[in-house]
């Protein structure tokens, strides 16, 4: 399930929680088009706090979407990802320096202000 969070403007703030569908990857995806419309660069907040799962037609949608994106990783300098778990905390930090021109960090459930913060902190703001 899905759920879209009040956050700045350059900032895509989603909650998702149990299993993901292919109906809540469209609410994302149109949900961080309108913003590139909008800025050239957008921070995202995911908080993946209770998150089990996604259905294979979502990872399918999710596969594709981030593919068509590849060529604008610059677009999105900053992604926090809100978990409790301390295995994807490890597995973030240890993928975010194979991924260029994104800096990924994770931050605990508490922190979820900072975290939004920190996402929204882009370099030269998000119309550089």
């Amino acid at each position: 399930m899905l759920t879209i969070l009040p956050a700045p403007d350059h900032v895509g703030a989603y909650r998702l929680s149990q299993t993901l569908t292919s109906d809540d990857l469209d609410g994302i995806m149109a949900d961080i088009d309108a913003k590139l419309a909008r800025h050239e660069k957008v921070g995202i907040l995911a908080d993946l706090t209770d998150f089990t799962d996604m259905t294979l037609a979502a990872a399918w949608k999710d596969a594709r979407y981030s593919l068509g994106k590849l060529w604008e990783l610059q677009r999105f300098p900053r992604e926090a990802v809100i978990t409790d778990r301390g295995w994807l905390a490890a597995f973030v930090d240890l993928l975010n320096p194979a991924i260029p021109f994104v800096t990924v960090r994770t931050f605990k459930p508490e922190e979820y202000e900072t975290a939004l913060t920190w996402a929204g902190d882009i370099e030269g703001g998000p119309n550089a």
